[in-house]
């Protein structure tokens, strides 16, 4: 039977980083009731958030647990058995583990399945085509603005599959109260990320240029806002962290490398400068003066081209000599910035259409781009990646187990951030 409007709904959010934890437990809130607190579960594997990653994302109270697929599986499966079934599934992933876990609902059998809704965490700037067909299959594929709902819809219709299913809505996370510049204060924020640019000498010269404009501008403030601790991992691998390059510098006082919620950062940011980053579009939204930069060059491996036409693009130097960029306001307005207060209808069209599959008696059944008959060739693989086996026995995490589970992901860890970038470097000598 279909949630009544008198009943809450149930909501599961499933993570594979803290930003994508940050953007699903938020975007469940905004297509839901407002006092909704959705189910969270984080996959185990190479990019799973520390607890200090998690509680500085600000998405949630409750702390996600931490799931293989198939055990995410088996609890969707077993809710539904106790008579706690979940209504709405937020899969919060990358686009192929997004399509092994819509195979696994649909293996699943359930009286009634859950609505499947899915997206993007931020700007999306790659992998379009690839991303979205592994998508299709959901019932809401939430554009975060008008100018990617019109992207989405065109890939979708342009292979012949069905584009209903997207939904043009908003980054749930925008928000914060507008920009005020304070007396006495001036402070520029650096929002890194941890593989844009990707070369340790791209990496090294930004940290050099932010440390010389520090310099230059004694009266500034610069901060480093860095959004992993070494050892810690996010949704992309950081192979040359600023931590480790800033040893071989000597900054002054008013350089500094700080971490937190970006939200209580932005709070005191008078120009946000990134590469690429989405905070670059939180900044915008509460109209703080942001710079995208084009010293590493405008390419499409560094994300920044998706800023063409913003107004935003310069340099280091046009920063050290004081210019502050000017945004297009209709670029703005189709990347879903909405500073004027059209946020706050943002979501309604996604609301409807989950609340309108909700009352439906019966969901139709999964039905993604990506099968046995499309893709012969390649979704046999992306399946057999996952694993999602849902009839094998679960395993009992006894506290010694969990204990050389935990020891053994730090080596892992160690192996893929410190270990694995050496040996690459040698390869190359």
């Amino acid at each position: 039977m279909p949630a009544s409007s008198s009943e809450a709904v149930r909501i599961a959010v499933l993570a594979d980083s803290d930003t994508r934890w940050k953007w699903g437990a938020l975007t469940a809130r905004r297509i839901t009731a407002a006092d909704t607190e959705p189910t969270g579960f984080v996959l185990r594997g190479r990019a799973t958030p520390t607890a200090r990653q998690l509680a500085e994302t600000g998405a949630s109270t409750a702390v996600p647990r931490e799931v293989t697929g198939a055990e995410f599986l088996r609890e969707v499966r077993d809710a539904e058995a106790r008579g706690e079934r979940y209504d709405v599934v937020v899969l919060a992933l990358v686009g192929g583990t997004v399509r092994a876990v819509l195979q696994g609902l649909a293996d699943l059998g359930l009286d009634r399945r859950p609505v499947i809704v899915t997206g993007y965490v931020g700007v999306v700037y790659e992998k379009l085509a690839d991303g979205l067909l592994l998508r299709h299959g959901a019932d809401v594929v939430l554009a975060n603005s008008r100018h990617d709902a019109e992207r989405f819809r065109a890939v979708y219709e342009g292979v012949g599959a069905d584009a209903g299913s997207v939904v043009e809505a908003a980054l749930p996370f925008l928000g914060g109260a507008p920009h005020r510049r304070e007396e006495g204060r001036d402070t520029l924020v650096f929002a890194a990320q941890p593989s844009v640019p990707v070369t340790r000498n791209e990496r090294a010269y930004v940290l050099e240029r932010l440390v010389r404009h520090a310099r230059l501008h004694p009266e500034r403030e610069v901060l480093l806002k860095l959004r992993s601790k070494p050892g810690e991992h996010t949704t992309h691998l950081e192979e040359h962290p600023y931590q480790r390059l800033v040893r071989d510098l000597d900054p002054p006082a008013n350089f500094r490398l700080v971490y937190g919620h970006m939200g209580e950062v932005l709070d005191r940011t008078d120009l946000l400068v990134t590469v690429s980053s989405t905070a670059a579009l939180e900044a915008l939204h509460r109209r703080i003066p942001t710079a995208i930069l084009t010293d590493c060059g405008v390419r499409e491996v560094n994300g920044n081209h998706h800023f063409i036409g913003s107004g935003l693009l310069t340099s280091f130097d046009r920063l050290d000599a004081g210019h502050a960029p000017e945004p297009d306001e209709e670029w703005l307005a189709r990347q879903g910035v909405a500073s004027d207060g059209g946020y706050d209808s943002a979501f309604d069209a996604a609301r409807e259409r989950v609340a309108k599959l909700l009352a439906l008696p019966e969901l139709p059944p999964i039905s993604p781009y990506y099968t046995a008959e499309t893709a012969p060739g390649y979704l046999p693989g992306i399946l057999a990646r996952h694993r999602l086996d849902v009839t094998a026995p679960p395993v009992r995490d006894s506290g010694l187990r969990r204990i050389v589970r935990e020891a053994a992901r730090g080596a892992y860890r160690h192996g893929v951030q410190r270990v694995a970038p050496v040996v690459r470097r040698l390869g190359e000598l």
